[in-house]
């Protein structure tokens, strides 16, 4: 099938046979070690959260392999390639979030719930409307994210084979799918964690010696650096150094840049595979521990990714990238390429697939749980399916969500994957995170409140995006290209934001208020268990089992 797709010549980056080599060599090597360590019958603990196994420090660095993703390492590395310091917001942004994480909900949620997000949103409030409410919102949040992962995986897969064209990166999309879906079936949380373990470890080895690969050309001279981006780059010349370059044109886009760094700072606390992964680990303690250790191994790759970004624009040039498949996206690729040829490029760019394949089976498992736990166990069950059926019913649940995934992809292909995470921030911190805060925090809230700003948030979010320039109606001033996810003959957008997360968050948390305002519902002595919970972690399992 690949050698169908292959291309003339001049649109190949490297060697094909050889990128494609490398690239099988991580698939092989990576499925192998997710068959040896997942063998076994699996419970739905083992399922979803690999027994509470894994110590601090295994799942800190777990938790860098999940978060550093497709828009870490492609779409980060090429918004800062393409427009320079605006570009390196992003990184800014996603790590500052993890502090919010930290300081908030870990610890507490670590020790309120045990599988799911919606565990703990509906531990003191009616369960079947609020884990409802709460799936919804965790679905929604991971569509999004997986969008992102596809396009930067359609674009990557592209690169290696040097195809263009929309119908062959569609069917490299959908071959990416279906290899992810085999990691969540056959590995579970288990099998997922030790590939974001070592996938971690690799990526950010490997934007360390690119990195360093970099300056050793410039005399390890920040400036000189900057100097030879900002020269291959006459267009946007100087501009590149400082802000607003994208988001300082207009007061449209100086707003939206608000927007967009509220999303960033406040959604990884909703994230649910973010969140999911405090389960992993036995105590609150190690929770916690898992964090910091997160923070330093992420905090150190975004420093990797400054260097990496200007180095592909002075190296590769802007021409280059935007002519590539994936085009922002395969900045990183690009670079790899111009350093060390093929065999670089293929190292990169399996590392780089390794990433987006750990990052969708982690989120896969958190849609396969959320359905399967939530929605089947909890809410259409009652609690009363056996685990047995609620595992079978969570590996269904992956093959759908991984269809509707590979469904999504092909429409944002072309879409900066950075970008796209950003609109999964949104949700996650318009619908998710007030409802989070609230459970933990304020005694009067209700469920009228949660089912209020979970909807709430969630609706306005989405209906936002569906209305933005993001979806339709979104065309390049000089070029006249379209830059939306439809056709250009399709223009309904009449929001003129990008991001929405100003309007939705805001919202999200005002309609939490008003709904547990306006109800007389409110259990003190339930608010009081879970508060002693939150602080100690003392019998959550059996509460939830029960």
């Amino acid at each position: 099938m690949f050698t169908a797709l292959m291309p003339a010549a001049d649109n190949t980056v490297g060697n094909p046979a050889l990128n494609i080599g490398i690239f099988v060599l991580f698939v092989v090597a990576t499925l192998g070690i997710v068959i040896k360590v997942s063998a076994g019958k699996k419970t739905a603990g083992e399922m979803y959260t690999g027994g509470a196994a894994f110590s601090g420090k295994q799942n800190g660095i777990a938790i860098a392999g999940d978060y550093l993703s497709a828009a870490s390492f492609l779409g980060i590395a090429g918004a800062i390639a393409l427009q320079g310091y605006d570009g390196f917001l992003y990184s800014i942004g996603f790590l500052v979030a993890w502090l919010v994480a930290l300081l908030l909900v870990a610890e507490l949620m670590r020790n309120t719930g045990r599988f799911t997000m919606a565990d703990v949103l509906s531990y003191r409030l009616k369960q079947r409307p609020v884990r409802m409410a709460a799936a919804s919102s965790a679905l929604a949040v991971s569509f999004f994210y997986l969008l992102a992962q596809m396009a930067g995986a359609g674009g990557l897969v592209s690169l290696l084979l040097g195809i263009s064209g929309s119908a062959a990166q569609n069917i490299v999309i959908a071959v990416v799918g279906v290899v992810m879906v085999m990691y969540v079936m056959i590995g579970g949380m288990k099998g997922t964690t030790w590939v974001q373990m070592i996938k971690a470890v690799l990526l950010i080895a490997a934007a360390a010696i690119m990195t360093f690969w970099v300056l050793g050309k410039y005399g390890f001279s920040l400036s000189g650096l900057f100097d030879a981006a900002v020269k291959e780059n006459p267009k946007a010349g100087e501009k590149l150094l400082e802000p607003g370059l994208k988001y300082g044109k207009t007061t449209t886009t100086k707003i939206d840049f608000i927007s967009l760094s509220l999303a960033l700072v406040l959604g990884t606390a909703g994230l649910p595979h973010v969140l999911q992964r405090f389960y992993t680990v036995p105590t609150s303690r190690q929770a916690r521990k898992s964090v910091e250790w997160a923070i330093w191994l992420i905090g150190g790759f975004y420093l990797l990714t400054l260097v990496i970004g200007f180095g592909a624009g002075a190296l590769v040039g802007p021409e280059k990238i935007n002519a590539a498949p994936g085009k922002a996206n395969a900045a990183a690729p690009l670079l790899a390429y111009e350093l060390g040829g093929s065999p670089l490029l293929g190292i990169v760019s399996g590392i780089a697939f390794a990433t987006i394949l750990a990052v969708v089976a982690g989120l896969t498992i958190t849609t396969s749980a959320t359905f399967a736990h939530d929605l089947y166990n909890q809410v259409w069950k009652r609690g009363q399916a056996s685990q047995e059926d609620e595992v079978k019913v969570a590996r269904i649940a992956a093959l759908v969500g991984g269809a509707i995934a590979v469904g999504g992809g092909m429409l944002a292909k072309d879409q900066n994957v950075a970008f796209l995470v950003a609109l999964a921030f949104a949700v996650a911190a318009s619908a998710n995170l007030p409802t989070i805060l609230y459970s933990l925090f304020w005694k009067r809230f209700n469920t009228r409140g949660a089912l209020w700003s979970i909807y709430g948030g969630l609706g306005t979010a989405l209906g936002l995006i569906v209305f933005s320039p993001v979806v339709s109606g979104k065309v390049d001033p000089v070029t006249g290209k379209n830059l939306a996810m439809l056709p250009k003959s399709i223009d309904f957008q009449w929001f003129p934001l990008d991001n929405p997360g100003l309007i939705s968050i805001p919202v999200g948390f005002a309609l939490g208020i008003i709904g547990t305002l306006t109800s007389k519902e409110y259990d003190e002595a339930k608010h009081a268990e879970m508060e002693v919970r939150s602080l100690t972690g003392h019998g959550v399992a059996e509460a939830i089992d029960h």
